[in-house]
């Protein structure tokens, strides 16, 4: 069985390794139209100060949406990630600014609080036989309603931690290079991905990520246990949700237990646009990094050309409907 296994996942090889190449360049294609095209349309798009601004908004969504990128891979999808993150910042910013803990603690606390979260749904999905829909909708839910009880429905802030604003808005390259002012978040982001990369192409949770994705039936009679690497693979997703709550409230100065709602949705629709399916079994790191750029730099050139919030979310949603579209008629080609 493990033989024949290995047979047709060599015999589909070449046409995804295609697939995704081509969906990863066309993506990367669009990327630099739309610089190049918001570069003519305004003078100050493509200034150093609003390049720094757009990786800092991409940030947050981006490291969402590479932990995001696991779950879809497997055929699964966490609607909770938006909430979770907002839980994570609650959490960071209670035992920093509330129960006096030193901010190392308080990161570890955050990044803690998304795997325990990402393993819940995993748990559900896995052993509970819950659709991953319904499971990490209520999950959502429940974050949400927790971040509300525990921070007593205020913002926690950090004034007993003033370097905590460093985790996002410092500069390290700024102290090595007077001028070169890149935010630490955006450091953050580009090294998580590279971990996050080096996870999904370079180790056994990678193959079986993707096993699991291409034949779920085929992987768990081949002899893997999918139930334990499904739980595995929704925790480093809770990890990097914990990473991106660490994120936004150290950007923020402090943790908004109403804010979350809705992020799931843009980190969901970068994973989409770098070429990740839907349907599960493809999906590349540098895709959602292309994508969750894509997605800031769109929103950043239709504000910079004044264009009104609500055409900028007709824009962005119709972008993700070609990106739909574009994955359907990708899986008919090499069907």
């Amino acid at each position: 069985m493990k033989r024949m296994l290995a047979i047709r996942q060599r015999e589909r090889r070449p046409l995804a390794v295609k697939s995704g190449f081509l969906q990863q360049f066309l993506a990367f294609g669009s990327l630099i139209v739309l610089i190049v095209v918001f570069s003519l349309a305004s003078e100050n798009f493509f200034q150093f100060s609003n390049i720094v601004g757009i990786l800092l908004s991409t940030a947050v969504v981006g490291v969402l949406a590479l932990g995001a990128t696991y779950v879809i891979i497997t055929g699964g999808i966490d609607l909770s990630v938006g909430t979770v993150m907002t839980l994570t910042a609650v959490m960071t910013g209670v035992s920093i600014a509330y129960w006096g803990w030193p901010i190392w603690a308080g990161l570890l606390v955050g990044i803690a609080t998304g795997a325990c979260c990402g393993f819940v749904s995993g748990f559900a999905v896995s052993r509970m036989k819950i659709p991953p829909f319904i499971a990490t909708l209520a999950v959502m839910m429940i974050a949400k309603g927790l971040s509300l009880v525990i921070s007593g429905t205020k913002p926690v802030y950090f004034t007993s931690a003033p370097a905590f604003s460093d985790i996002s808005l410092g500069s390290v390259t700024g102290k090595l290079i007077p001028g070169f002012d890149i935010p630490n978040a955006v450091l953050v982001f580009f090294g998580a991905a590279i971990v996050g990369s080096i996870l999904l192409t370079r180790t056994i949770i990678g193959r079986y990520n993707f096993a699991i994705g291409s034949n779920e039936e085929a992987t768990r009679l081949s002899g893997v246990n999918v139930n334990a690497w499904k739980m595995l693979i929704y925790t480093i997703t809770g990890v990097f949700t914990g990473i991106a709550g660490i994120l936004m409230a150290s950007r923020l100065n402090s943790a908004q237990p109403a804010l979350g709602m809705g992020y799931e949705l843009e980190a969901i629709a970068a994973v989409v646009i770098g070429g990740t399916s839907l349907s599960g079994g493809k999906g590349t790191i540098v895709g959602t990094v292309i994508g969750a750029l894509i997605m800031s730099v769109l929103t950043n050139g239709l504000r910079i050309l004044s264009v009104p919030q609500e055409w900028q979310t007709v824009v962005v949603g119709f972008v993700i409907f070609l990106a739909v579209y574009a994955d359907i008629l990708r899986r008919k080609k090499t069907a």
